[in-house]
């Protein structure tokens, strides 16, 4: 016979057919118990399932309590502690009296109810991190540049280029080496080979007067007098500044005028110390920086032409981005091959040029330019020269 399984309430119970038989004979031989008038709730659950084979009785089959979800509305207010609440009966009813301890005052946000109640510490919960900073007495003298450039270049942390070469050029007016400062002597310009003069040295001086297009005419001329006068300030040849006033004869260097408190006027006159008026001038030049091109008038073609008559390598000639190292020379043997018709080629010819790298397309290099002989005809050499990369030495027949 087979088994059967019912369900209910989530509990299984397996019965087979002879249990059925036996159950059956047991509720014939019980007498049946007179009813009680007082009704009690039976223990146990009994449940009849019936179907087309038979009626079976399912016993032990508890009763489980389905859990109920708390109520979302809000709690109840009770009344204060010092009252109590009394329920008023009627008289032939019995009177009860109900006490109720005192609760804390609930909060009355749903948000706040259907949160779990947080859990309170006993003692500290945060603890606070305190920083002591301990200054020793005394004045602290913090590190210069230099020390702090020392210390840099000690730990090899920083890369610096290499340093530029000093300025041996002078200026043949004021004698000091190298240019000058902007709202000062300013700038080196060129006089004639290896000679310099600063912006506002020739630029003050008596003879000197400025074009249009920014030429300084009678520069040399201020100079062959500067030669044979001496500063009032600075005792020393090649002052060329002199007071615009009538029958003075104090003369000065431009950077000895400023030092000695001279007032310029914006028509570029002076005036000593001795003879300028006091307080302000509403014509009084406080400010000599110059942005403008200037340039020294001067003829070029002498210029060159003296680099050929002082020898080679004694001076050099540079004009824009061009260097002259050497003009070389030219055999009358040679004149009829080294020439074309709008050029000659001279051999020993040497020069360089900053152009623009072949490697990189942001940097410049140095090109050196040189014209050699080689079996009658010139050749034509050009170096590479470039920081970080071997010499790169290029030839030809032709200069193209």
């Amino acid at each position: 016979m087979k088994d059967i399984v019912f369900c209910s309430n989530n509990c299984f119970v397996l019965y087979s057919a002879a249990v059925q038989a036996k159950n059956s004979e047991n509720k014939e031989s019980v007498p049946t118990l007179p009813q009680s008038p007082m009704k009690e709730r039976p223990p146990k659950a009994f449940h009849q399932y019936s179907n087309n084979i038979s009626t079976l009785d399912v016993h032990c089959l508890p009763q489980l309590q389905e859990k109920v979800s708390p109520p979302s509305s809000p709690p109840i207010m009770f009344p204060p502690a010092f009252e109590a609440a009394k329920v008023e009966a009627k008289p032939d009813e019995l009177k009860v009296t109900v006490k109720l301890k005192p609760r804390l005052k609930a909060i009355h946000s749903s948000l706040e109810d259907c949160r779990p109640p947080s859990k309170k510490w006993k003692g500290m919960k945060w603890k606070k991190w305190s920083i002591q900073i301990v200054i020793p007495k005394g004045s602290f003298k913090p590190p210069c540049e230099e020390e702090i450039d020392e210390f840099l270049k000690k730990l090899g942390t920083t890369l610096k280029p290499d340093p530029v070469p000093k300025d041996y050029r002078k200026c043949c007016f004021c004698h000091e080496e190298g240019d000058g400062l902007t709202d000062g002597p300013a700038r080196l310009l060129n006089l004639d080979l290896d000679l310099w003069v600063h912006l506002n040295c020739a630029l003050w001086s008596t003879e000197v007067y400025e074009t249009q297009a920014g030429a300084l005419i009678n520069v040399e001329l201020a100079l062959r007098r500067g030669l044979q006068m001496k500063c009032v300030f600075c005792h020393k040849m090649g002052a060329t500044s002199g007071c615009h006033r009538l029958r003075c004869t104090n003369i000065y260097h431009f950077t000895c005028a400023i030092k000695a408190q001279c007032m310029f006027f914006k028509d570029k006159t002076m005036l000593c110390p001795m003879h300028k008026p006091k307080g302000t001038h509403e014509q009084e030049l406080s400010y000599f920086a110059v942005f403008r091109r200037v340039y020294v008038q001067r003829d070029e073609v002498r210029q060159i032409a003296s680099i050929v008559q002082r020898g080679e390598r004694d001076h050099t000639f540079r004009v824009g981005s061009l260097i002259f190292h050497t003009v070389g020379q030219l055999l009358p043997q040679q004149m009829q091959a080294f020439h074309s018709s709008k050029a000659l080629f001279p051999v020993g010819y040497e020069a360089s040029r900053l152009y623009w790298s072949m490697r990189y397309a942001n940097r410049r290099c140095r090109y050196l330019c040189s014209i050699e002989e080689k079996d009658g005809l010139p050749l034509f050499v050009i170096k590479v020269v470039e920081q970080g990369h071997e010499d790169l030495v290029l030839t030809d027949t032709t200069p193209k």
